[in-house]
């Protein structure tokens, strides 16, 4: 059992029996362990080197002269992916808009009276 705090000091139980978890959450608690995830990322590793390693074993059926270039295609992918990213920051900036950009036609900006709102602190 975890505790966890909330913003008043008591602590509430939070149930962390895996026999109470769904069969996805029984299944992902492998991942808790810092040494499979490690596995699992040495085992990509190895997969993609594999793959690279493999492009020397057949002949290639080319379009293009570039494509055959060693490792052509992992490189073109790494490429276009990371210009992906860069592009979509770019694009951000551009679509990016105000916080208060909706707020003239937003639900919470409309009137409400304040005997209604059952509001509370944290001092009551």
């Amino acid at each position: 059992m975890a505790q966890t705090k909330h913003d008043s000091d008591e602590f509430e139980i939070v149930e962390t029996d895996p026999a109470k978890l769904p069969a996805l959450g029984r299944a992902m608690l492998f991942l808790d362990k810092k040494k499979n995830v490690d596995r699992i990322v040495y085992g990509l590793y190895a997969v993609c080197a594999l793959l690279v390693i493999a492009d020397i074993a057949y002949k290639k059926k080319t379009y293009f002269s570039i494509e055959y270039f060693f490792g052509f295609y992992g490189w073109y992918g790494f490429i276009m992916c990371a210009l992906l990213v860069v592009c979509a920051k770019a694009m951000r900036r551009v679509l990016m808009r105000d916080e208060t950009y909706y707020a003239p036609y937003d639900v919470e900006s409309e009137d409400y009276p304040e005997d209604q709102l059952d509001r509370s602190s944290i001092h009551d």
